[in-house]
């Protein structure tokens, strides 16, 4: 399954400078490791242990996937991914 996912500025030089990539997969986790694959060091700066780092902030759609199933969230073909770091202070709108 093809979604698109959208990277922010401090992951740009890993991806070419590209705002947004396409990556395969049926989970986050499966998406992670096929950006990883066409982007190597995403996956460092995204996981930790397997699991999406405390300060990274990752959307299918417009849901957090941290009150989902995490990086095992189901991803739908199509879907759209948005990665975001936390911002100090914590998150717009918490």
């Amino acid at each position: 399954m093809a979604v698109t996912v959208r990277i922010p500025t401090p992951l740009r030089p890993l991806t070419g400078g590209m705002d947004e990539v396409s990556a395969s997969g049926a989970t986050v986790l499966e998406i992670i490791e096929d950006l990883d694959k066409r982007h190597p060091g995403v996956r460092d700066r995204l996981l930790d242990g397997g699991k999406v780092r405390r300060f990274v902030d990752i959307f299918v759609g417009p849901e957090d996937i941290r009150f989902l199933d995490g990086a095992a969230t189901v991803v739908t073909d199509g879907a759209e991914l948005t990665i975001l770091p936390a911002i100090a202070g914590g998150r717009a709108g918490h």
